[in-house]
């Protein structure tokens, strides 16, 4: 398995999931987002707005936005830096909708929360193939906590992604939390089971 061939398989999961199963899923993943922010109290965080195949946390972006710095992307050529979440809001040229543009371009956040298409055996992202979270993170000064949030579990203990690309502390799902460290449950999002294992990850409890 490549990565190429692991992001078809994992899109294609993803779309097929229903559209009232979509909310079920969402409220499931917000509420432990939410409990994580409560925990690690972050003042600036980033979140983003979603496409269809992303979790939407909309609701917990406007919650938060009272007692916290809340940043979304502003995509900017092949990356993007973070902007104030305000309104009005605007579609760009991926359809994806963004706060207006800012002159000021903050290098520091505590917490950022990232959409994943799938996760590898490095416990690294596998997006939409365009790099624009992994140029971002890499221009950050100060690393933050990295969210990576799904709702259809789809993950392999390959290591099928490249050195620069972003990497997780925490892998949410609608079932569990996974934690960078400890091991793997060594199996992919099909249920197929590999040959060796690895100790890369364990399920967080607060």
């Amino acid at each position: 398995m490549d990565k190429k061939s692991f992001r078809k398989d994992c899109l294609r999961r993803l779309k097929k999931c229903p559209e009232d199963r979509k909310r079920i899923l969402d409220k499931l993943i917000l509420q432990k987002v939410a409990k994580f922010i409560l925990h690690h109290k972050p003042k600036n965080i980033l979140f983003y707005l979603p496409m269809k195949v992303e979790v939407n946390l909309n609701q917990l972006l406007i919650k938060e936005r009272k007692k916290s710095n809340i940043f979304i992307p502003f995509i900017v050529e092949e990356s993007f830096k973070m902007v104030h979440y305000r309104l009005p809001l605007r579609r760009n040229n991926y359809s994806i909708y963004e706060s207006a543009n800012s002159p000021l371009v903050r290098k520091k956040v505590d917490m950022i929360i990232v959409p994943v298409v799938g996760v590898d055996g490095n416990f690294k992202r596998v997006g939409f193939g365009k790099g624009m979270y992994d140029r971002f993170y890499e221009k950050l000064g100060q690393k933050p906590i990295v969210l990576f949030i799904q709702r259809v579990e789809c993950k392999t203990c390959k290591k099928i992604t490249d050195f620069h690309d972003i990497q997780a502390d925490y892998y949410i799902t609608p079932q569990k939390i996974q934690k960078l460290g400890k091991r793997d449950d060594n199996r992919d999002c099909i249920g197929r089971r590999w040959s060796h294992s690895r100790r890369r990850s364990s399920v967080y409890k607060f």
